[in-house]
């Protein structure tokens, strides 16, 4: 049956401007660093990213490593797209990184020229996409020079590779300079996109402070710390959440649920689930352009958008939530 998209995908999600830029996201963006590789179901991969255009989730974010196997997530795009989402390019916002380990050798990682403009390449063959939207140097290099870095970013966007620049997980200082750097290439910083969520908070420490004065953008990924700040783990780990497939040590020490639990109480205050109460929060700040959000299955996205209908907080909420989470 041929995809169509709903007629009503704009009417619920709410837009907002990337710093200076005359470009606006989706108040909610779409990951698809986990579900969409490989070795996932790639129907319920179709399901979730026809499921997110409908609800107006325009931007879909990806970089060269997702899967497992890396690579993957791009080609499960690439069919989606090709089936689907083709009518809609114009509509979409397709984002891509490059910074980790893609092949072996010296020239597989990292921010040399040679392996962004690479990097960049094999992600457009591997989506079957003619250009990025948005294309980031996926972590800072501190063995390059950032005007070389930098340097190919300019180069992915004058040779029409991408229309924008971004850069994830730069420190304070060195997302002034990289973006000083652009600026004087004449290919401004579009984006900015860290880790943000209630229990990782650094970019308050000066990198919101910033991009503010820059006019750079920030989408935060990992605003459900992957899962925690969800009502998922309050009670038995379920057998089928990231939790349970993976390694993740302290992270689900018992005082992180304590306070996802008094966090909760807040949320059922405000008429919320845990998950739409952290997404809220983190888009409180005016930087703040979107949140970058995972899913296994397509309901999460109906769950996540629905997140949108309250995002104001009084000052009272904000001391209670500070108080949980510094105690």
């Amino acid at each position: 049956m041929v995809y169509r998209a709903a007629d009503e995908r704009y009417d619920a999600m709410k837009y907002r401007r990337s710093g200076r830029s005359g470009l606006l996201l989706p108040a909610i963006s779409l990951g698809i660093w986990w579900n969409f590789g490989g070795v996932d179901s790639f129907e319920n991969s179709r399901q979730m990213l026809r499921r997110a255009f409908d609800l107006g989730i325009s931007h879909i974010d990806i970089a060269n490593n997702y899967g497992p196997p890396p690579g993957s997530a791009e080609e499960t795009f690439g069919q989606v797209f090709r089936r689907d989402l083709a009518p809609y390019r114009d509509e979409l916002i397709v984002s891509n990184k490059a910074g980790y380990r893609m092949w072996p050798g010296p020239y597989g990682e990292w921010g040399s020229r040679k392996y962004m403009i690479a990097s960049c390449d094999q992600s457009l063959q591997r989506t079957g996409l003619e250009y990025f939207d948005i294309f980031y140097s996926h972590r800072y290099d501190p063995d390059t020079p950032l005007e070389e870095t930098m340097g190919a970013l300019d180069t992915i966007v004058r040779s029409g590779r991408a229309l924008y620049a971004g850069i994830s997980s730069y420190r304070p200082e060195q997302t002034r300079e990289a973006a000083r750097i652009l600026k004087e290439l004449g290919t401004p910083c579009l984006i900015h996109q860290p880790r943000y969520n209630m229990f990782d908070r650094w970019i308050e420490d000066g990198l919101l402070d910033i991009l503010g004065d820059e006019g750079v953008g920030c989408i935060c990924f990992s605003p459900l710390d992957q899962g925690i700040l969800t009502n998922k783990y309050i009670g038995a780990t379920p057998a089928d959440s990231r939790a349970s497939k993976h390694e993740w040590g302290d992270r689900l020490a018992q005082d992180k649920i304590d306070k996802v639990i008094k966090l909760n109480d807040i949320a059922n205050e405000r008429g919320q689930n845990m998950a739409q109460l952290a997404i809220a929060w983190s888009l409180r700040h005016p930087e703040m352009t979107s949140a970058l959000i995972g899913a296994s299955k397509p309901e999460q996205l109906n769950d996540a958008v629905a997140a949108l209908n309250n995002l104001d907080f009084s000052d009272a909420e904000l001391t209670r939530i500070e108080a949980i989470l510094k105690s």
